[in-house]
């Protein structure tokens, strides 16, 4: 096992990212003339929840594009926020949206990863499941590097990283 190469497949959110997306999202939101007067403003709700709220739908789905921009610059995929059926919920006068910071790899998640590239990688490489991860392992390097390409095109409900890559 010594001549092996291997790299983690994972999936997780920089914590501190996300809160200066959050931040410079309120901001925008706190000057912007488009807000002014509907009550709109985006916060933590617990650890990893985040509460938009606004007077419409549409202000509500306003707010959500704006943190979404600032996340997106700030290089953290979309697929990390699940926003549940993605619609404004009234609750009493106000419209409100959750959405939660989804990190590691569900256990349906990682094995369909692993089912994907034994089917259609290259035969030399072993998947394994190791919790919320999925460790990718092969004698040929360059083998290696067409699981991370082919991982890369798949269509996984979830953000990739490739970690300790060795």
């Amino acid at each position: 096992m010594a001549g092996d190469s291997s790299f983690d497949v994972v999936s997780k959110v920089d914590r501190q990212e996300v809160d200066n997306a959050l931040n410079q999202a309120a901001k925008e939101i706190a000057q912007r003339y488009d807000f002014k007067g509907v009550g709109a403003s985006i916060a933590w709700s617990g650890d990893k929840q985040v509460v938009m709220v606004a007077s419409s739908q549409d202000r509500v789905r306003a707010v959500l594009d704006v943190f979404e921009t600032k996340l997106v610059r700030r290089g953290i995929s979309l697929k990390a926020l699940d926003l549940g059926d993605g619609e404004p919920k009234p609750s009493g006068k106000e419209y409100r949206l959750v959405g939660t910071l989804k990190e590691g790899l569900s256990s349906e998640t990682a094995k369909k990863l692993a089912k994907l590239v034994r089917d259609t990688g290259p035969k030399s490489v072993k998947t394994q499941v190791q919790g919320d991860e999925l460790r990718v392992s092969s004698k040929s390097r360059n083998d290696l590097q067409a699981v991370i390409a082919l991982l890369k095109e798949a269509e996984v409900d979830a953000a990739l990283q490739f970690v300790n890559y060795r």
